[in-house]
């Protein structure tokens, strides 16, 4: 069956490198690097809607640093369905692009706001399941986002507040209101949301219809309905440089999905992870007795619970645990597992040739 015209995908695709640094950087961040597979978490993302929204209707939303190395990692993907914004607005006014580009060409259309980087193995109820929202978003006056149940108390996540049932589609999946977006907790509040088992993970996936999310903006950001309205129907490169950089810099969360009249979501069956920082990789790749993780020439010797990548020079432990150690051709990490997240804090010190 081929899929609905209506259907429209657009993938966020801009964000910096901060978090897998010194892999990432500025211009090659997480969603470009095959950390995981032989293809990037962009291509894994991009082959993921096949079947569920036409090759045609499938848009990448990047930056211009960003622009050739995503036309290089996906050569056979059209060169005109890649729009560059001229510059750092947040997901707002990308969700405000997305929808006035399918706006332009289908004023009927659904649009699919999905992100680049996350990691979903289970193709097959992923695509069910999408299947399933965009055919709810089509029949629905409400703004929908995909549930993720918990798996431990997370504080990196943002989470929905789960409300009463509304629907059971024909594959199974369930649609419940949503009653608030709450924002990252700290670990104590985590537990509770875990424990309560009326939390879950807001996976930053988001559906529509052109119809419905024009009238929200229309009502509590108007500076975005105006940029929509206005989208023009040919190349819009011109109207991006005019109109974009002036928009507000705003997640949707904050600019329209926490103030939307309606909001419901699909409790995802399908396993995510949003890969977020270096910690993440033993989940999803093997480790030897001592609970290393390793890719490339890497030798450990009385080394415990260490996450190491080498790309391209020979990486030797010895005597050492639970750290993170990452080499590439012109800078080494090494970074105590617990610090992470404080990899960011590095950055500014750096020589700009590394970042």
């Amino acid at each position: 069956m081929k899929p609905d015209p209506r259907f429209h995908a657009c993938i966020i695709a801009g964000g910096s490198g901060e978090r897998f640094w010194p892999m990432s950087r500025a211009s090659r961040p997480k969603h470009l690097l095959r950390l995981l597979s032989e293809r990037t978490l962009l291509e894994e993302t991009v082959e993921r809607l096949k079947g569920v929204v036409a090759d045609g209707n499938v848009w990448i939303l990047t930056n211009e640093v960003q622009l050739p190395l995503i036309r290089e990692a996906l050569p056979n993907f059209p060169q005109g369905q890649v729009i560059a914004e001229p510059a750092k607005r947040d997901t707002a006014p990308a969700a405000a692009l997305a929808t006035g580009l399918v706006r332009s060409r289908d004023p009927k259309g659904i649009v699919a706001l999905l992100p680049s980087d996350a990691l979903i193995r289970n193709r097959t109820r992923y695509a069910e399941q999408l299947a399933q929202a965009f055919a709810w978003a089509g029949r629905s006056s409400d703004l929908l986002t995909f549930a993720v149940p918990p798996t431990r108390p997370a504080t990196g996540f943002g989470y929905l507040e789960l409300g009463e049932p509304l629907a059971t589609g024909a594959d199974g999946s369930r649609l419940l209101r949503v009653k608030r977006f709450v924002e990252k907790p700290d670990p104590a509040t985590a537990r509770g949301y875990l424990e309560s088992k009326r939390y879950a993970w807001n996976a930053g996936m988001f559906l529509w219809s052109v119809a419905s999310f024009l009238a929200e903006v229309e009502r509590t950001a108007p500076p975005l309905a105006a940029f929509i309205r206005d989208f023009p129907a040919a190349d819009p490169g011109a109207y991006l440089a005019a109109r974009f950089p002036a928009l507000p810099k705003i997640s949707v969360d904050y600019a329209v999905l926490e103030k939307a009249a309606s909001v419901s979501t699909i409790v995802a069956e399908f396993d995510w992870d949003d890969v977020g920082s270096w910690t993440a990789l033993p989940n999803h790749l093997p480790a030897d007795k001592d609970g290393n993780v390793t890719r490339g020439p890497v030798v450990c010797v009385g080394s415990a619970n260490t996450i190491a990548l080498s790309g391209g020079r020979v990486v030797a432990l010895c005597g050492v645990k639970d750290l993170v150690v990452v080499e590439t051709a012109d800078a080494v990490l090494v970074c105590h597992r617990d610090a992470v997240s404080d990899i960011k804090n590095l950055l500014p010190l750096l020589p700009k040739g590394v970042l």
